[in-house]
């Protein structure tokens, strides 16, 4: 298996063996169901669809609460699926997949959604230096400066970094370390930051 649905607990420090703070954030991997399994011959791919977090069978429809009914499971508030280069042919719906299967690893890759910052201008958004305070632009200390083209081509270039939203987008941070694994809590340690805020919800894949 590749990986798991995971959240974000937040940050803390470990020690490692000579006694150096490692800065380390805490994931809760699971434990994660599989609702579905794809195989190539019937769906051309191999991959599992792996669901976390229960969630209250009221805020459920009716279509959806039967698919969690027939495999004999309590409804699931995120559903993704992981494409694998493993046999799927071991898994069936159902089965539970924990954080055990990062024992072992050295690195894995977390995908989440970064903080949503809202409307921010150029100096916050692409780290521009801004213009001088003095020479008579005390003003414009943190404005992007000419934004056009002269005579040629007269006009605004497309991608042109501007102000506008920054944040609320996917991010993947890869080549994290893994520093400890608590695999009867559920619980992969990674050294440094993730994407996101605290409690939210992140893919974890070795």
């Amino acid at each position: 298996m590749s990986g798991l649905i995971g959240k974000k607990l937040g940050m803390t420090r470990v020690f490692d063996e000579r006694g150096r703070s490692v800065p380390v954030t805490v994931i809760q991997t699971g434990p994660c169901f599989v609702t579905a399994v794809r195989t190539k011959e019937q769906h051309g791919y191999d991959a599992l669809q792996l669901g976390f977090e229960e969630k209250r069978e009221k805020s459920v429809k009716k279509p959806e609460r039967g698919i969690f009914e027939k495999i004999g499971i309590k409804p699931l508030r995120y559903l993704r699926e992981f494409r694998t280069f493993v046999n799927v042919a071991g898994f069936k719906p159902g089965d539970v997949i924990k954080a055990e299967i990062f024992e072992g690893a050295k690195s894995v890759k977390v995908t989440g959604t970064s903080k949503g910052k809202g409307f921010q201008g150029v100096v916050k958004r692409h780290h521009f230096k801004g213009g001088p305070q003095t020479h008579g632009q005390s003003d414009r200390l943190r404005a992007p400066g000419s934004v056009g083209s002269s005579s040629y081509p007269s006009r605004v270039l497309k991608g042109l970094r501007m102000a506008g939203r920054m944040g609320g987008e996917r991010v993947t941070v890869r080549n994290l370390k893994v520093v400890r694994v608590d695999a009867e809590n559920n619980v992969v340690m990674v050294r440094g930051g993730i994407p996101g805020a605290r409690d939210g919800v992140v893919i974890i894949s070795r």
